[in-house]
């Protein structure tokens, strides 16, 4: 999702805002100064039309009707107000703009009825007799107490607009101004607080790129100083907790690289975390950057892999000698046992291998003493002892026979004396000791592959594919479930990274006479034919790009032909494009190696 910032989120706001005040002040202000002018026009009116009152009640009391009329249109020609009398009963007795004879009854008027029962009327509607909008003010016409008439005295509004539209537009014209300041100040206002934000940012960068020891500049804004001061603590711890982990990894590099031995340490999965170098040296390991890579890729040595899956299967200790293949075999003693963290919980495992090839040739050597010393020393002893009988027992008396017999003792004498030194010499030999073979067992399929698929189940929940089982899951066949598992997880883990989201993984298990048979079926995108013969080899891939951005080593389809040949078996593979591919699992149905 695009991001925005912090500006552009703060600034619309104080607008909108400040347009938003400006707009209501504006027409709040407008609404007024039109409520006041019409108040003033009425109350003009209710001034002239008092001044002119007694006249009219005059000429009403002797119903001079024309000369009402005359005194109507003199007033507006001087004072530019229109005059209507009214009788009580509506009739129009005298207008200044139309011939009282043409005019409507005023009766129903409003202005009329609130003079009539306030004393007061006024109204502001438009007028079809003048066709234009008017202000009306009316008040009753007396005389002895009793009310004779209605005098209403009105002017056009178009005067008062012209008068308002002018107020309105400097109105405006202030609020625009008004507006255009407030833009202005909440730009600024949004620049000040976006700044020192930056500057918390640009110290976290520079606290992420390892720079601790230089400080972010505090605020005086509270809130945002507290925060600066805050992430200039945890700097301080941090740099301190690293110089002291920095020194202590110098100091167990120092000492694992000064020893003899080989020292392997690994996670849970396998995965190298130390590597000393005199491991490298044992295994030829060339790759400078192993942290993080499984450990059969770099060391190829399936006894080692075993012990190691049997130090984190187990709880305590354990202990064996392994051979290492090469142009010369080389013997090791390895001691392992689990790798704890501060808390006591197990992360992984840790192996000492102590080289003993020397000591296992030497014992070779001894082995050999023990099975050829009959043979090398029996003629030589037997002669000498021949010959000593027959001369102790006195038979012989001829001095060049008896001096015949002590050259032949003579000559068997200094052949044990060869023999000596040439057992001597083997002594320094080592000898070889046989491999161990990988424990099997009969146990249910259906274990292996739930804890395969669990293994496997979050990465297929996030990329949206289903898992899915099919077959006899209570199918036993002579497994080691670990090594098992990890082939397994492997193909599994393979479907999933070739699938699209919505496809399904299924693993499946079958059996015919001679063998059980474990199929791992997706719906990817499916291997072209001429990659199959050469899919097992180590680093072989068909997509490089591809298997790189899916998380792939190019070992894995490697490591589950070595582990089904363990077992006794063989791993196939049928594919088409665009369909997907099945690779097979077959386990012979025979007897269990322990």
């Amino acid at each position: 999702m695009r991001r925005k910032q912090l500006i552009w989120r703060l600034y619309p706001w104080f607008l909108i805002i400040a347009v938003a005040v400006v707009v209501v002040v504006t027409v709040y202000s407008s609404l007024t100064l039109r409520r006041f002018y019409l108040t003033q026009t009425a109350d003009d009116l209710k001034a002239r039309i008092e001044m002119v009152k007694d006249e009219f009640v005059a000429l009403l009391t002797t119903e001079e009707y024309p000369r009402i009329e005359e005194v109507c249109r003199h007033l507006e020609q001087s004072s530019g107000t229109r005059m209507t009398i009214v009788l009580t009963s509506g009739k129009v007795v005298g207008d200044s703009e139309r011939n009282p004879d043409s005019m409507d009854n005023h009766g129903d008027r409003r202005e009329v009825i609130e003079a009539l029962s306030t004393g007061r009327g006024e109204a502001v509607r438009f007028s079809y007799t003048l066709q234009r909008d008017m202000m009306y003010v009316a008040a009753p016409l007396t005389h002895e107490g009793k009310t004779i008439g209605i005098i209403r005295g009105s002017l056009p509004l178009s005067r008062l607009d012209e008068t308002l539209h002018s107020a309105y537009h400097k109105i405006a014209l202030g609020g625009a101004a008004a507006v255009v300041l407030a833009a202005i100040a909440s730009l600024i206002a949004a620049r000040r607080i976006r700044r020192p934000l930056d500057t918390l940012r640009l110290g976290a960068d520079r606290f992420a790129r390892g720079e601790l020891t230089n400080p972010i500049a505090t605020s005086d804004v509270a809130e945002i100083g507290r925060v600066a001061e805050a992430m200039n603590h945890m700097a301080r711890q941090l740099h301190d907790h690293i110089e002291e982990i920095l020194r202590q990894r110098n100091e167990q590099e120092a000492v694992l690289a000064s020893m003899v031995e080989g020292v392997v340490a690994v996670d849970r999965e396998e995965r190298i975390i130390s590597l000393n170098q005199a491991a490298r040296r044992m295994f030829a390991v060339a790759s400078e950057d192993v942290s993080g890579r499984f450990l059969h890729e770099i060391i190829r040595n399936s006894d080692l892999h075993r012990f190691v899956g049997q130090v984190l299967s187990g709880d305590g200790p354990a202990e064996r000698e392994l051979v290492a293949g090469g142009r010369e075999e080389r013997y090791f003693q390895v001691q392992g046992s689990i790798l704890r963290d501060a808390a006591d919980k197990a992360i992984g495992a840790v192996v000492v291998l102590n080289d003993i090839t020397r000591l296992r040739r030497l014992e070779v050597v001894r082995r050999d003493f023990v099975a050829n010393v009959s043979h090398e020393l029996k003629t030589p002893v037997t002669s000498i002892k021949g010959f000593a009988e027959t001369l102790l027992e006195g038979s012989v008396t001829d001095p060049a026979e008896l001096r015949n017999f002590l050259g032949i003792i003579l000559r068997q004498t200094d052949r044990l004396n060869a023999i000596i030194d040439d057992l001597l010499t083997l002594s320094q030999v080592e000898q070889e000791q046989e491999r161990a073979e990988v424990a099997l067992a009969q146990v249910p399929l259906g274990g292996v592959i739930a804890t395969a698929m669990e293994v496997c189940a979050y990465k297929a929940d996030r990329k949206g594919i289903r898992l899915e089982t099919a077959g006899n899951m209570e199918t036993n066949a002579a497994i080691n479930p670990p090594l098992l598992e990890q082939a397994l997880v492997n193909l599994i883990d393979n479907a999933i990274n070739y699938s699209e989201a919505g496809k399904t993984v299924v693993v499946e298990v079958a059996q015919t006479a001679e063998e059980t048979i474990i199929r791992v079926i997706d719906q990817g995108v499916g291997i072209s034919s001429e990659h199959l013969p050469r899919l097992f080899e180590r680093f072989y891939r068909v997509d490089r790009a591809r298997s790189r951005t899916a998380g792939g080593t190019g070992l894995g389809l490697s490591i589950v032909k070595h582990i089904v040949q363990i077992h006794g078996g063989k791993v196939e593979v049928a594919s088409t494009i665009g369909k997907g591919s099945t690779f097979s699992i077959h386990l012979p149905r025979g007897s269990v190696k322990s």
